[in-house]
């Protein structure tokens, strides 16, 4: 585990503008201070996407002031838990970090009816995150 006394998830797509950014905001949300939570993306988009704050709003969870950031290597290794979602290669690997990949249909280019499914599968497996990691959901 790192150095805090709470487990530190890193949520890595290609353009941290839909996928990692909506697991980032369940695991902030559910989690609440209990786990610290990051996302980036290899290629970053400039926004995130219209359609994904939508569907988070829809959950009651505004992603408005979030910013797509760049995949760094202490992002990594800062990190308990890796979990990837079609950044394929570009995740740099560190051992005795505990790598998941997390296969997802990508929001990019589609509508809000096409993204709730995929929102609620996230926040599925986000619940059973926190499960693996002794945390409580708070919701």
């Amino acid at each position: 585990m790192s150095t805090s006394d709470v487990p530190s998830v890193l949520f890595v797509c290609v353009h941290n503008a839909g996928r990692s950014q909506m697991a980032a905001a369940f695991l902030a949300h559910l989690g609440a201070d209990r786990v610290q939570v990051r996302s980036a993306g290899s290629a970053p988009a400039d926004a995130v996407n219209p359609a994904v704050l939508e569907a988070m709003k829809e959950v009651g969870i505004d992603l408005s002031d979030r910013t797509p950031k760049i995949l760094t290597t202490e992002a990594v290794r800062s990190s308990d838990v890796v979990i990837t979602m079609g950044c394929g290669d570009a995740c740099p690997y560190f051992p005795g970090k505990r790598y998941l990949d997390w296969q997802l249909d990508d929001p990019a280019g589609q509508g809000v009816a096409a993204v709730r499914p995929i929102r609620d599968e996230i926040e599925r497996r986000v619940r059973v995150l926190l499960a693996e990691l002794g945390i409580k959901a708070t919701a």
